[in-house]
């Protein structure tokens, strides 16, 4: 049974939105996207706020939410793919939730966020460049804060979802 959120982690694209979807059905489970209550509660989309705010602004709001979806309540949240460069946002993920590092290769990475033009810190020259920039930074810290470790790469959403599910719940049952 699960009793505490499930908190899904990785780079843009690695399918935290779309498998965290599936899998809050498979599990009965709501679902909840940080950037989407993040845009909710703004009342503007995420490329507007990096450029009014800035990142620092977007990863204090950022911060601000994941306060709010660690109520405890069990439920499945995709949470942004910067959220764990701060180290409260770590230790939050952490004290509140099951965490699962949804990981994928630098390829599928850039193959998946190629058609979608609303990724600001991939609005530059080289996106392949700067997404392996960030594996680099961000990596250690999905590491650090997984409980499970899915590799996307070779699998459709669907088939990602059930293989979080099953090892998800054969986790919490042990």
């Amino acid at each position: 049974m699960i009793t505490q959120p499930i908190f899904l982690v990785g780079p843009m694209g690695a399918g935290k939105s779309t498998i965290g979807k599936l899998l809050a059905a498979q599990l009965g489970l709501p679902f909840a996207d940080s950037d989407k209550v993040l845009e909710d509660r703004t009342g503007a989309d995420i490329p507007w706020i990096f450029d009014v705010e800035g990142e620092a602004g977007f990863r204090r709001r950022e911060s601000e939410v994941l306060k709010d979806l660690c109520t405890g309540e069990p439920q499945v949240v995709a949470t942004g793919g910067g959220i764990v460069l701060m180290p409260e946002n770590r230790a939050l993920l952490k004290a509140h939730g099951f965490v699962v590092y949804l990981r994928a290769s630098l390829d599928q990475l850039v193959e998946r966020t190629s058609k979608n033009n609303n990724r600001p810190l991939l609005q530059v020259a080289d996106p392949k460049a700067k997404l392996r920039e960030i594996l680099l930074q961000r990596e250690p810290f999905y590491s650090e804060v997984a409980d499970l470790v899915c590799d996307t790469d070779d699998c459709s959403p669907r088939q990602a979802s059930t293989m979080v599910s099953d090892r998800l719940l054969s986790s919490v049952e042990t």
